[in-house]
């Protein structure tokens, strides 16, 4: 059914809302919790806001941040969050989604180590203090468009392939804490590799089967990431607890169930990557952007008309980092999915960390629309409405066509609808 667009004025009007679609999420007219810091054992975040990893597919053809690359991450480094979770960096040249997806090496290391300096140079300078700065180090799967070619249909990579990865992540660690991040996010989520691999149920070999062997790449890369990094560098993943497909395609639902979510395996997963690696962060999310986008991002006007109504979305993400949180209390869990709220998702965000559903408060598209939104949180201006991200999706159009991908709304002097 079509669902009318977001047209909510005041808070009393989205839980109007909430009561009419019969769900609930937390939230807080008092922000102020935004504004705490937070330790972890070797960094301290400056504030509970995270920007989430946006991919800008504007790099060099050998890799390296381009000038839109440098223009959108000092835009970031501006806005003032307390943890920035830097995208997705390709663990080699064939993994990459596309030719301008970012691949970091020992030829183009120092570009991205001054692009690192730059990002904390200007937080400290504009407000205050250095960012946690978290790389996405990522295999792109049957994604992988290197070349702007897709992988032919029912591509799969052998075991013995497979196998030669884990020493491409810990290389990408290694290098990653070079160049001065804090720390690495071995990606498991939207489909990517390492989370299709968590829905081999049927897959034959090392990689299928088991829940151990259906994690096993993850748990590999960890350890590799690990054995190649210092102590005190972070260790993390963002984590799809959920992909929406039914069994035996999708992650984090009973066999039983259709696409219901099922949380068993997925925090099982959490809870080993806490006791073999001490993991203290950890980024919730769900779905899969190219294929049921509304679960990852929820949204009233798209590519398709979602089955749900867009709160219904936001609800979901709300409740899958609040049963993380409260099963695994000394992790600080990332929640995703506040954009769809516009003015109103800081209220969305301080609810969920000042209720203990999440330790941060994650904002993807958000960011590419009005990146300096921190400050105005901070300075209690509120979200401004002429600044807001309008869950428009011609972000992730930009980004499906393989093209440098921005806000064509609020941005429109680097990107264009037309190119949407």
């Amino acid at each position: 059914m079509q669902h009318k667009r977001f047209h909510y004025k005041t808070l009393d009007d989205i839980r109007a809302a909430m009561k009419d679609a019969g769900v609930d999420f937390p939230l807080s007219e008092d922000i102020s919790v935004l504004k705490t810091s937070y330790d972890f054992s070797s960094h301290r975040a400056g504030n509970r806001i995270l920007f989430q990893p946006m991919e800008g597919c504007d790099s060099e053809p050998c890799g390296s941040p381009g000038d839109l690359t440098f223009r959108r991450y000092e835009r970031f480094a501006r806005g003032g969050a307390g943890l920035l979770w830097f995208e997705a960096v390709s663990i080699s040249r064939e993994a990459r989604a596309n030719r301008n997806q970012l691949f970091m090496n020992e030829r183009n290391l120092d570009v991205f180590r001054q692009l690192v300096e730059n990002i904390k140079t200007i937080c400290i300078r504009e407000n205050g203090f250095e960012p946690i700065i978290i790389m996405q180090s990522t295999h792109s799967g049957r994604y992988c468009k290197p070349e702007g070619i897709p992988v032919p249909e029912g591509w799969e990579l052998s075991d013995d392939e497979i196998s030669a990865l884990p020493a491409l992540f810990g290389e990408s660690a290694r290098l990653a804490a070079r160049a001065g991040f804090d720390g690495v996010d071995v990606k498991a989520c939207h489909r990517y590799l390492i989370n299709e691999l968590f829905s081999a149920y049927e897959r034959k070999g090392l990689y299928g089967g088991s829940f151990e062997n259906r994690t096993r790449l993850l748990i590999q890369a960890m350890a590799a990431a690990k054995a190649a990094t210092p102590a005190g560098f972070i260790l993390t993943t963002r984590l799809n607890v959920y992909d929406g497909f039914p069994y035996p395609d999708g992650f984090g639902v009973n066999p039983e169930s259709g696409s219901l979510p099922d949380l068993s395996e997925p925090l099982k997963l959490v809870g080993i990557l806490k006791d073999k690696y001490g993991i203290e962060l950890i980024n919730i999310t769900a779905g899969s952007p190219a294929v049921n986008s509304h679960i990852s991002r929820p949204f009233d006007k798209g590519l398709y008309v979602p089955d749900e109504h867009p709160l219904e979305g936001v609800a979901r993400h709300a409740g899958f980092a609040g049963t993380v949180q409260k099963e695994f209390p000394d992790i600080a869990i990332v929640c995703s999915g506040l954009s769809y709220l516009r003015a109103f998702s800081d209220r969305l965000a301080a609810g969920m960390v000042r209720s203990g559903a999440a330790a941060f408060a994650g904002f993807g598209r958000m960011i590419f629309a009005y990146p300096d939104f921190p400050r105005d949180i901070f300075a209690e201006k509120g979200l401004d409405e002429k600044k807001i991200c309008l869950t428009c999706g011609q972000c992730s159009r930009l980004l499906r066509a393989g093209k440098s991908t921005g806000c064509v709304i609020r941005d429109n002097e680097v990107y264009h609808p037309a190119d949407a």
